[in-house]
């Protein structure tokens, strides 16, 4: 069962913060296909926000596709994103090693945040002009 945690201060609206984790959650093979997500007020009462913030959540969840909902019993995982594998494969690994590492370095987490989106963002960028080759 997945667990949100919502950080007040990110600047991230709560109901988004829900819907990014669940699809964070359904990109590393966390939740599948049939699996529940909590009830809105299992996680009204976990995170003390209000019910319509949670049920925002699950329906652009469910407009994209991903989840549905059912009269009386819940919502439920329609689909899942990404391959699910990465999750506890050798890149997860190899991930936790570097983060390891950054922290031996005396990284912050906003710090390897920081470097990990500047990476990830000038991969993109690679990848892009490699298409345009």
């Amino acid at each position: 069962m997945i667990e949100y945690r919502i950080d007040r201060r990110s600047g991230v609206a709560t109901y988004l913060q829900i819907v990014q984790q669940t699809k964070q959650a359904l990109r590393l093979g966390l939740l599948e296909p049939g699996d529940q997500l909590p009830t809105a007020r299992e996680v009204v009462e976990a995170l003390a926000v209000n019910p319509n913030t949670v049920l925002k959540a699950y329906r652009e969840l469910e407009r994209e596709g991903l989840v549905e909902g059912r009269r009386g019993l819940g919502t439920f995982v329609r689909r899942t994103l990404g391959e699910g594998g990465a999750a506890d494969g050798a890149l997860r690994t190899e991930l936790a090693q570097w983060l390891a590492r950054a922290r031996r370095a005396g990284l912050e987490q906003d710090d390897i945040t920081a470097l990990f989106t500047s990476v990830l963002s000038g991969s993109d960028s690679e990848s892009n002009q490699g298409d345009e080759e």
